[in-house]
């Protein structure tokens, strides 16, 4: 068999097993509306009050449930944009180089009219061999979809999708409704789960349906309850999966707080400025993914010290250096500015400069 169509087969193959997680949660789902609405509401529940306050309720959960998934599963992870892949002349002249400073000085070359600020953690710009690009901040590559991922914060095989810049809000709703899917069967369903164990249930076969669905809805709510804590602390501290266990390095190191704003601004990079949007799986985070507001924690070495003295304007640029969309600029610009400790700083800038390279 030629090499192609073995390629073509492994793919296939590939495809079908990074399907399997999403259609087994989508049965348990399948099953979990079956056993609740029929088995539990419609066969069990004899008060027709109580019945129909149920089925509302957890249709509304379920709805925002299944679609926040939808959103998560189907929208497609953002790549950066032509501007920070190479040009067929670099990557010609970066071929040719053998030395890494000489390739260095080419990729530095490329990105100083970028709007770039972190480097890796020995100082050197961020690039992507299987790309051919010079990486935006907060972009990694993912060798599941063998792409690189704006503000990527993990590929998750629940969803089979990378978790990045184009679908965080979708998949912070779907941890959220998850979870409230899962406590509002748990809570409804106790009392039948308790009647079960004492015989006040008919012997049909409602009664395993609604001891099996209290068991899967209750163990769902413990894992899903430490995942979305975690990441309500990554939305407050403006951090990735990623950035949590590696911090993003700058031109002057390492710095887990370089990205965070404040409580209030990290919140509505995510989420977006309109209040009306925040519950729903729509669009409505701020900025264009690849380039980010940042707070500089630590003075860059390279700045002046004297916190009086400003870099000469032929030694710097603003960043980023394209411009920001209204609704970032309004993110950066608005006043009064919190620390992560919540209260006020006057002193805070959240416009910052990058030091060309010579």
């Amino acid at each position: 068999m030629a090499p192609s169509g073995s390629r073509s087969i492994k793919r296939s193959c590939q495809t079908v097993l990074y399907w399997i997680p999403v259609i087994f949660i989508t049965l348990i789902v399948a099953w979990s509306y079956y056993a609740y609405v029929v088995q539990l509401c419609i066969e069990s529940i004899d008060n027709i009050g109580q019945k129909i306050v149920y089925l509302l309720a957890y249709h509304v959960v379920f709805i925002l449930f299944t679609w926040a998934y939808w959103q998560t599963i189907f929208t497609k992870p953002m790549n950066p944009l032509k501007e920070f892949h190479l040009s067929y002349s670099d990557k010609e002249l970066l071929e040719r180089e053998d030395r890494g400073e000489s390739q260095q000085e080419i990729l530095r070359r490329i990105a100083k009219d970028l709007p770039i600020y972190t480097r890796t953690m020995s100082g050197a710009i961020r690039f992507c061999d299987r790309c051919q690009l010079v990486k935006p901040d907060r972009c990694h590559h993912c060798s599941v979809c063998d792409k690189c991922i704006l503000k990527m914060d993990h590929h998750c095989p629940w969803v089979n999708n990378c978790v990045g810049f184009s679908n965080y809000k979708f998949f912070m709703l779907f941890l959220a409704y998850s979870l409230l899917y899962c406590i509002f069967i748990t809570a409804t369903d106790l009392q039948y789960f308790i009647k079960f164990w004492t015989n006040g249930l008919p012997d049909t076969q409602a009664k395993f349906h609604i001891m099996f669905l209290f068991f899967a809805a209750s163990m769902f709510s413990v894992s899903l309850a430490s995942l979305f804590v975690y990441h309500c602390w990554l939305v407050c501290k403006n951090r990735s999966t990623l950035e949590a266990v590696r911090a993003p390095a700058f031109r002057h190191g390492a710095d887990k707080n370089g990205f965070s704003l404040g409580l209030s601004k990290n919140f509505r990079q995510v989420f977006g400025d309109e209040m009306r949007y925040w519950p729903f799986p729509v669009y409505s985070s701020l900025g264009d993914g690849c380039s980010f507001p940042t707070c500089l924690v630590n003075q860059d070495p390279e700045q002046p010290t004297s916190p009086g003295h400003n870099p000469p304007p032929n030694k710097t640029h603003q960043f980023p250096a394209k411009p920001l969309r209204e609704s970032q600029s309004r993110l950066l610009n608005s006043a009064p500015s919190w620390t992560e400790n919540g209260g006020f700083n006057p002193n805070l800038s959240f416009h910052v400069q990058i030091l060309v390279q010579p």
